[in-house]
Order: C-alpha cells, then structure tokens, then sequence
C-alpha cells in the first residue's frame, strides 16, 4: 500500500511538472508574439525565479485538491490553452495568461486550502502581469515632461548652452523633443522587475523592501536621462547615424545594461552588509 502511495504521488507530481512546463512555454510564446524582446527575457527570468521559490520549498509542500478547486483550476487552464491555440493574443486576456496560469496549477495541485504555500509565486505572478499591461498596453504614465527637464539640466551643468519648451530641449544648432517612449518608462520597468525578484528571492529587512524599488526607479529615469542629453548633442552636431544608432539600434540597450549594472552593484552591496551585519551578530551573542 505504502508503494501505491508513493507512486501516485510521483505520478501527481510528474503530471503537474509536465503542465507547468507546458504553461511556461505557452506563456514565452504569447509574450514572444508581441514582438517586445526585452519583456520576453523579463518573463523568462520571472519564470525561471518562481521554478527557483517552487524548488526551494518543495519538501513542504502539501500536494492535495479537492473536487471542485480541482475543476475550477482545470477551468482557468483551458481557457489558457484555447486562447494560446486559437492565438486569442492581441486582447487582454493574453496579459493575464501568467496569473491564470498560476492560479490554476496551484488549484489543481493543492486547492484552495493550499493556495497559501504559494503566496510568494502568485503575488511574483501578479507583478509580472501588471508589468505586462503596463508595458504592452498603449495607454503609458506620460514622464516626458520630467525627463526633458532632468536632461536639460545635465545639459546645463555639464556646460551646454540650452533651454528647453515644454517637452523640446533646444541646443544652440538644434534640439529635440521627447515622446513618452523615450522618456525612460521602459528602463525603469525593467529595473523595477528585477527589484521585485531581489525582494522575493533574497531575505531583506522592511525598510529595505521599501528601498530596493525606489533605488531601481530612480536609477532607471537618471540613466536615460543621460542617454537623452547625448541624443540632443548628437542632433546638435548634426550626426544622424549615431543619433539613430542611440536612439533605435543597438546603443539604446547600452544605457539599459548601464542601468542594470549600477543596480546590481546596489543589490550586491546590500546583500554584503546584510552579510556582515549578520556575522556581527553571531560573533557577538550580547
């Protein structure tokens, strides 16, 4: 009896590895159909983070459903395989596929009951579909505004002769202006996911928690503003192909690997004083 039992567990537990997998690679692909490359590896990596908290916590978890969570989390993966079949992809229902998801396998795997086990992973999941809608979606928070003005006074402070109207920055022999999409929403979503992974993934304080997203954001909008002052410089000198290189091509993903690289060296330096503060404590029992 006691091998039937263990059998039966594997068996549950082979079958839901194999519909996770599934999922994930039904989710990539919708997220792939959008053509945004740079979320694509976001969402790879959110994936990738909740598998890391699901591995982690395997040994505790309690892997039983009732009938009816069973069926109401069946329900939520059909209607994720229809959509994902018949490439229902452009509405917003296909930026909800990860939290259904989600929620469905957690049904099926332990019901409502268990649905706690995964808070951790849902609420990853949750910000993963709000930056979905955020990114995806047409309708943006418009900081343009903001930038042009942060721009303009790197500008300024570094020696330029400029002034600015509105959203257009005005250099000497020419200037710009900044739409929404160059106002650096993108590269501080970005930072902000990677902010919510280092929450979830590593043991921080509270103040902390409320620091890391702050830092991130802050990063993201400085950097770009930086990238923008040197696209003003470069329509001001009249090169066309390094603005169009640094603006479209691939040196628009420099300033967001700068910015990536100046949060990490943040996250590592507060990962090693947790360390040593940690240390201290052992050390010295009082």
């Amino acid at each position: 009896m006691q091998n039937r039992l263990s059998a039966s567990l594997t068996n549950a537990e082979l079958w839901l590895l194999g519909i996770g997998g599934l999922l994930l690679a039904i989710n990539l692909t919708l997220v792939l159909r959008h053509g945004v490359i740079t979320n694509t590896y976001i969402n790879f990596l959110f994936f990738i983070s909740i598998y890391s908290l699901l591995q982690e916590n395997r040994h505790n978890l309690i892997l039983e459903s009732g009938i009816f969570s069973s069926c109401l989390g069946t329900l939520l993966l059909v209607v994720v395989f229809i959509n994902s079949t018949f490439q229902i992809n452009v509405g917003v229902l296909s930026l909800f596929t990860p939290l259904m998801s989600g929620f469905g396998l957690a049904l099926l795997a332990s019901g409502y009951q268990g649905l706690k086990q995964y808070r951790k992973e849902l609420l990853v999941l949750g910000f993963l579909t709000i930056r979905n809608l955020l990114v995806l979606l047409p309708y943006r928070v418009d900081i343009s505004l903001l930038a042009a003005k942060l721009s303009t006074a790197i500008l300024w402070y570094t020696g330029f002769q400029v002034s600015r109207s509105g959203v257009i920055i005005h250099l000497p022999r020419g200037g710009i202006e900044v739409y929404p999409g160059c106002a650096g929403i993108d590269v501080m979503m970005d930072l902000l996911s990677l902010a919510v992974l280092f929450i979830f993934l590593f043991n921080l304080s509270l103040q902390q928690k409320f620091i890391v997203p702050i830092v991130a954001a802050t990063l993201g909008f400085i950097v770009n503003g930086f990238r923008v002052a040197l696209m003003a410089i470069l329509v001001a000198q009249g090169d066309k192909q390094a603005f169009d290189y640094w603006h479209l091509g691939d040196g628009s993903l420099v300033f967001s690997m700068i910015s990536t690289l100046f949060f990490g060296c943040f996250c590592w330096f507060l990962l090693s004083r947790n360390e040593r503060e940690n240390q201290n404590t052992t050390d010295d029992p009082r």
